[in-house]
């Protein structure tokens, strides 16, 4: 509520009271009420962000555990070929976690690539209350949604001290915070795609991940070594728009790809010109020509 607002507030509420004389004196004096105003931004909000770090290498060597209970280094999930989504969450979130990885899961099985073929991805709590059997059942849970094996290697989910998380956190530019009040984590809403190496790539944000998005970050993490061919060809004619957090059409992509078939086109005409008049040429030179010792043609023939 405005100054102007509150005088307002407080006159009608004079006339209201009939408070005049005295008694309005009174009640002008008293201080306005304390607190924070209504629309103030609650402390803790101040270090929930995302630092996007693109280029920045992860520490691969860090230490967790795995939902099976065994040692497990971010290494293992990195095998120099494959790039690789990473969700930072908390296993007991009581709904924002399980929506992003509820999300991530979707493009997953909506995007035309395949986990653990052309692709990794690994989902790590920065809860250290986490234990491998919360781990275990939330991956069979988001494997079973994609029609997966809980048997397998891909998608690890991890758990580990608080110092392992947070310096992959730090590292990916991720900040989070417990609320003394609730004992809930608050945090941002994003997935982070990485380099076959552990470099930053892109940042997704958000609870749903087109997976157009999707498949175009991992083609570009990947540096065109996953997807196909079209998928590069789509990278050219395609950007990340920071603002919209998006790929979006890039105009001088489409530029450049119309260049290129016009010159195709034109190299194509010339081509067919350029091989035709040869095979005129041939075909003049092979056809048969009259002795210059014939006589001339009889009448008949005339």
């Amino acid at each position: 509520m405005t100054p102007l607002t509150r005088a307002g507030a407080s006159v009608a509420l004079l006339l209201a009271l009939g408070l005049t004389g005295p008694a309005r004196a009174q009640f002008e004096r008293q201080p306005p009420p304390s607190g924070p105003p209504a629309d103030a931004r609650p402390a803790i909000l101040e270090e929930v962000k995302i630092d996007e770090k693109l280029g920045a290498s992860i520490p691969l060597d860090t230490p967790f555990t795995d939902w099976r209970g065994e040692p497990f280094t971010l290494r293992r999930a990195f095998d120099g070929k494959k790039p690789v989504v990473m969700a930072l969450v908390y296993f007991n979130c009581p709904m924002l976690c399980g929506l992003i990885l509820s999300g991530a899961a979707k493009a997953m099985r909506q995007n035309g690539l395949e986990l653990g073929k052309d692709y990794q991805a690994v989902t790590i709590s920065f809860d250290p209350a986490d234990k491998p059997a919360a781990a275990a059942e939330r991956r069979r849970g988001y494997l079973q949604s994609m029609d997966k094996s809980d048997r397998g290697e891909e998608w690890p989910f991890l758990v580990g001290p608080a110092s392992s998380s947070r310096a992959v956190a730090d590292a990916l530019g991720f900040y989070y915070r417990k609320d003394p009040a609730n004992r809930d984590w608050a945090h941002m809403a994003a997935i982070f795609l990485l380099t076959p190496d552990g470099k930053v790539s892109r940042y997704l944000y958000g609870i749903e991940f087109p997976p157009k998005d999707f498949r175009l970050g991992l083609v570009e993490a990947g540096g065109g070594r996953v997807g196909t061919s079209f998928d590069r060809l789509l990278l050219t004619c395609y950007r990340y728009d920071p603002a919209s957090r998006k790929y979006t059409p890039y105009a001088y992509g489409f530029i450049r790809i119309g260049g290129l078939l016009t010159l195709a086109a034109v190299a194509a005409l010339l081509g067919r010109l350029f091989w035709g008049e040869r095979a005129r040429a041939r075909q003049a030179l092979s056809a048969p020509r009259p002795s210059p010792l014939a006589g001339p043609p009889s009448g008949r023939e005339a």
